[in-house]
């Protein structure tokens, strides 16, 4: 959205907050042995004690307060009593929510307990590369260019990239222009970033995978050619200098 008067800001700053502050905490409270049921319930009555409301469940009828993904799952992992976590799981969680009129989004992947199956370097990998591409944008850059720096940068790590997932516009709903902030460069895209808007940048890094496909659950996805992926995601201010990160309170970069 477009930030024109001081109590829009106030407004995107405090549901940042709020979703910044729910992922860091059920980053914090999940364990071995714990089912993802249990912890999505944990970050419901996180949103519920600040008034928000979860912004997947009130736009799509998801079926959960937050999106918990394990493993081979790259996104919209459906929280479940039957999921139990185990040591060394991948997992990611990403938390969405409304408050007041104003909607944020921000998620991060980590590694639970020991990394007995070699998954914090993917992990490191998507975390440096959400941050490089953040630190670059500014209004005026063209939106390809950051693309380009995440897509790159994967390359160097000696990972891949997931196409057809995308970061996007953020504020007055879940899903805004731009909608395709992209983890690769499309050259015939000269969309560029505007001063004094919110997006959510997010990185999906991949092992094997180039896209993402839907399980038969109508919510879940797998990456195509199998293997693991990584989510990285902030809510920021786009300005004539370095981004300002209103997502900050989940502690991605600490």
């Amino acid at each position: 959205m477009s930030i024109t008067k001081e109590s829009e800001l106030t407004g995107m700053k405090e549901i940042s907050e709020v979703v910044g502050t729910t992922l860091r905490l059920m980053s914090a409270y999940v364990k071995v042995g714990m089912s993802t049921k249990e912890l999505d319930d944990y970050g419901g009555s996180i949103l519920k004690r600040y008034g928000a409301k979860s912004a997947p469940y009130e736009t799509y009828d998801f079926p959960g307060y937050t999106c918990i993904s394990v493993n081979e799952e790259a996104a919209h992992g459906i929280p479940s009593i039957h999921k139990i976590l185990k040591e060394g799981d991948l997992i990611n969680i990403d938390v969405s929510a409304e408050l007041k009129g104003f909607w944020s989004d921000n998620g991060g992947s980590f590694v639970l307990g020991n990394d007995i199956h070699n998954h914090q370097p993917l992990v490191d990998a998507s975390k440096h590369i959400l941050h490089k591409a953040i630190n670059a944008i500014k209004g005026g850059v063209r939106i390809s260019e950051i693309g380009y720096i995440i897509e790159t940068e994967a390359k160097k790590s000696g990972f891949k990239v997931i196409k057809n997932l995308a970061g996007h516009g953020v504020g007055r709903s879940l899903h805004e222009e731009p909608e395709n902030i992209l983890n690769y460069r499309v050259k015939t895209n000269r969309e560029r970033f505007k001063k004094n808007t919110t997006v959510a940048i997010e990185t999906f890094i991949s092992t094997r995978s180039n896209n993402a496909v839907e399980l038969n659950d109508g919510w879940t996805l797998v990456g195509d050619k199998g293997g693991y992926i990584t989510q990285h995601e902030q809510t920021i201010l786009i300005t004539d200098n370095t981004p300002i990160v209103l997502t900050a309170s989940n502690g991605m970069w600490n």
